[in-house]
């Protein structure tokens, strides 16, 4: 009997939970593509502008992603979110280097459920 791995991360995106707080599938569905398109961006640049000592910048990004996170995931990722997005408002420090890094994996993973349900459903970004 084999037990699940470590890394293991739990399904993120909530379909169910954007409709009802969206009420239109077709208006969920254009949300979704305009979220896929901010994460495949916005992932990798809160990387590249920590690496450049551009805590400003970094902020920007992640203030963009805490409006789009509650309405597609559920309470714990969103609590991550809001809390790096917090340390992103004070002067750049190893914290938030640390933070998002392990942030950026469940963000990463989020894309890929995004991309996948997009997909399945007849748009591919």
């Amino acid at each position: 009997m084999s037990s699940p791995s470590p890394h293991t991360v739990p399904r993120l995106l909530d379909t169910d939970l954007a409709l009802s707080q969206i009420g239109d599938a077709d208006a969920m569905h254009e949300m979704l593509v305009l979220l896929q398109e901010s994460l495949t961006r916005d992932v990798p640049g809160v990387a590249a502008l920590l690496q450049q000592g551009d805590g400003i910048g970094a902020n920007r990004l992640l203030h963009a992603l805490k409006g789009f996170i509650p309405i597609f995931c559920q309470a714990a990722l969103c609590d991550e979110v809001m809390r790096v997005e917090a340390i992103s408002k004070e002067p750049i420090s190893p914290q938030l280097a640390t933070a998002y890094a392990a942030l950026q994996p469940q963000l990463e993973h989020l894309l890929a459920e995004v991309s996948a349900h997009l997909q399945n459903h007849g748009t591919a970004g």
